[in-house]
């Protein structure tokens, strides 16, 4: 396993420094699910929850913590984002809602941490305005799919090596 590139030599931790690397073109995707009863799914696709429409507010909040990413996590650079997407599907056999995101970034470090973001808020927000009828949701197999760019290269998580 390589080193963690976040711990000094005296294991302290640091913010990496980027500033000798070059800016390129990286994207990373990440997905998540909330598994629910599958009348809860149905009130969603129905647009009948009483906080409005779930999966509209799920994306954005999704969208706003990528945005924000840096300030959540603490060793985490600011980033001027270039796309970031959420899209979220329903899903009879869970029952529940997929939810996958994607960065991307012409930059000097990479996108998973907003993506994988992105997807835990959108989760969350999916469980805040579903819970008044279903406090038994969960939110599993929150995961890097996969990142493209950098020194490190493409990496794909269903062979867990590169793309």
């Amino acid at each position: 396993m390589a080193d963690l590139t976040h711990l000094s030599g005296d294991g302290s931790a640091n913010m990496v420094d980027v500033g000798d690397k070059a800016a390129t073109a990286r994207t990373a995707t990440a997905s998540g699910a909330v598994v629910m009863a599958a009348e809860t799914l149905a009130l969603i696709r129905a647009g009948d929850a009483k906080k409005g429409d779930v999966i509209g507010t799920a994306r954005l909040a999704g969208i706003m913590a990528a945005k924000r990413t840096h300030e959540l996590i603490p060793l985490c650079h600011p980033l001027a984002l270039s796309k970031i997407s959420v899209e979220i599907s329903a899903d009879d056999a869970l029952p529940g809602l997929h939810v996958t995101a994607t960065a991307r970034v012409d930059g000097k470090t990479g996108v998973e941490m907003e993506a994988l973001t992105a997807v835990s808020l959108a989760c969350l927000t999916i469980y805040d305005m579903a819970k008044a009828v279903d406090r038994g949701m969960r939110i599993t197999d929150i995961r890097l799919e996969s990142k493209a760019g950098g020194r490190s290269g493409d990496w794909r998580a269903d062979n867990s090596g590169p793309a």
